[in-house]
């Protein structure tokens, strides 16, 4: 729950942020130094739209949807192109549902059918369309491959593990595993005995 209103913190930012985007460099386009789209505002407008775009994308790819981004950025970019187009849709639809059908014309009727219930529903579909369409990966990219390098250290130190039991052998079979200095028993060797050469074996006694 709280990882989801998490999520839910960033959509809202990322969404602000595009939209303080397009806001601004629209009206820097058409009234900003040089007023260089000033008698162009469609384009303007276009121009904003696309930029907003990218930054929203980039927002909720790298932030937002950190942990379910794809490795396919291209196919997402362009479903996130789309569903964003759609949700335009909406907005343009809520606002020509007042306007023209229930002939809500004022400017207060207009700003909420296209700015409060059209922006709303709009919202709400992008949100559940990034999450089933775009941004689709059940796991993060990082974090999938951090297992993979755990499994491949833990056969690393079996395989260490292995190489230095075979080298001690004796300790597999119980010879002086564990056994103090002490008491381990010297063996005895009379004076007509040289260590380490192999001595007559005794002839019985008659």
């Amino acid at each position: 729950m709280r990882s989801r209103l998490l999520e839910l913190l960033r959509f809202g930012s990322v969404g602000a942020a595009a939209f303080v985007v397009d806001v601004g460099l629209f009206n820097l386009l058409r009234f900003g130094p040089g007023e260089l789209l000033r008698d162009q505002p469609l384009r303007a407008k276009v121009l904003s739209v696309a930029v907003a775009t990218v930054v929203a994308w980039l927002g909720n790819r790298y932030w937002t949807f950190a942990g379910r981004r794809t490795s396919a950025p291209t196919r997402e970019f362009l479903s996130f192109a789309v569903i964003n187009v759609i949700g335009m849709g909406i907005a343009v639809g809520c606002l020509a549902v007042s306007h023209y059908a229930l002939g809500l014309t004022s400017p207060l009727a207009d700003n909420i059918a296209a700015n409060v219930v059209g922006l709303g529903l709009g919202t709400i579909f992008r949100y559940l369309a990034y999450r089933r369409l775009v941004f689709t990966a059940s796991a993060p990219l990082i974090a999938a491959a951090q297992p993979a390098a755990g499994r491949h250290k833990g056969s690393m130190r079996q395989h260490q593990v292995g190489v230095e039991r075979a080298g001690h052998s004796g300790e597999e079979h119980g010879e002086h595993r564990g056994a103090p200095l002490g008491q381990l028993e010297p063996t005895a060797v009379r004076g007509d005995q040289v260590p380490g050469e192999r001595q007559p074996e005794p002839r019985p006694t008659p």
